[in-house]
Formats: structure tokens, sequence, C-alpha cells
């Protein structure tokens, strides 16, 4: 699956991120890069319908290495880590929106290498519009006790507001998290752990751990889980 040759690709590409220079390397991005990721995500199914049978790995899970640098002082145009998103089968639109909506994410980067450094896993709402931060909301106060067990032993990241929403007050014994504008948790693995045969099982694993998470965060959005 993943091998030496993705990370040296990677490496290679932070540091000739030209279209030239890819089109001259395109086989090597296509043999090390992409079909590697695609094995990936075909391996994930299985793992996925363990923890809920409404999570998609296909080649739509996949996102694409040309960045989007119209709104970018960063004119580079190839970004310089592997992405994957495994959405809900119910959410609509294009990956940059599905993002937003409950999922598992995959990146894989060098270590120490941009800013979307390293191989990680994620899970949870990234980012949620506000009308779905307004359901999550709304669900955590009418449903403590079910938040509490969702969270439990999870460790949440992302931003918060400095002050309480409107409608919420101060002293909510849950405010810290009616603060929050993202819900997710993150699993890292090394360079070493992802260049393993078994690293599929390890991520779905880790991913595993975020099932009360993303059940808690469907019912706000009303999907099935």
């Amino acid at each position: 699956m993943f091998t030496p040759e993705t990370f040296a690709f990677l490496r290679d590409l932070r540091d000739h991120n030209s279209k030239d220079w890819f089109d001259a390397n395109r086989d090597r991005y296509e043999r090390h890069c992409k079909a590697p990721l695609l094995e990936f995500v075909g391996a994930m199914r299985p793992y996925l319908e363990q923890i809920s049978p409404h999570f998609v790995g296909d080649q739509r899970s996949v996102f694409r290495i040309h960045r989007d640098v119209r709104f970018s002082h960063d004119k580079s145009p190839y970004k310089t880590h592997l992405a994957a998103q495994f959405r809900h089968s119910m959410t609509a639109g294009p990956l940059t929106e599905a993002v937003h909506a409950p999922g598992f994410y995959f990146n894989l980067a060098p270590d120490g290498h941009d800013d979307m450094a390293g191989v990680f896993g994620g899970f949870g709402m990234w980012q949620p519009p506000p009308d779905a931060l307004h359901a999550i909301r709304t669900r955590i106060v009418e449903y403590p006790d079910d938040w509490e067990t969702a969270k439990a032993g999870l460790t949440l990241h992302g931003s918060s507001l400095k002050r309480p929403p409107a409608g919420y007050p101060a002293d909510h014994p849950l405010i810290e998290d009616l603060k929050r504008k993202d819900f997710i948790a993150v699993a890292n693995f090394s360079e070493a752990e992802a260049l393993r045969p078994d690293f599929p099982a390890r991520y779905a694993a880790a991913m595993a751990k975020g099932a009360g998470l993303q059940k808690f965060l469907c019912q706000a959005m009303q999907l099935p889980f």
C-alpha cells in the first residue's frame, strides 16, 4: 500500500511544486500516491461497515491533489499531502462540502512537512455551518447525559467562541462544549506505522473509538447511524 516512495514523492513535491515538475513526475504520483490511497480507501470499507453502514469509502472519498488557489496568496498548484474523507452516505454535494458533515478524515504527509504535516485520522464534524452548529448545541442541552457518554475518553480539538453563544447562559454546566465551533477528535500515527501492512486495521481501530461521538452528531443532524 503506502511505501517509502509515497513519502519521497511528497517531499520532492514540496521542493518542486510546479506544473512542469509534476507533469514530468506524474507516473510517480499515480503509482506511489494515488493508487495506494485508493487501495487504502477500498481496504477501509469492511471496517467502516463494522462502525456504521452509513459511511462510504469509494473514489469520491479522495481529495484532489490540485489546490484551489483562487483566494490564496500561495499560488503553489499542488497539495503536498494526501487526504480522504469517508463521508456519510446521505451527505449531498461535493467533497469540499462533505468535510463539514459527520465523517472520518485521513491525512498523510511527511512529518514536519507543512500545515497538514504528519499521518493522522480524525472524526466528528469540522466547522459545521450555523444551522448544523445550532442543532448540535440544542441536542447537547436536551441530552446532556448522552453527550457526556459520547465524548467520554476523547480529547476534542478545534476552535471555540470566546464568549457563550447567543441564547446560552454563561453558567451552563456544559458551556465550554456549547462554545465549540468544531467537534472533532484526532489520532496521530508515525510514518513507520503508515508503511505497515496492518495500517488500515490500526487506523480503523482509532476511528472506531469515535463511534459514540459520530452517533450523537448524526442524531443531531437527523441522519441514520
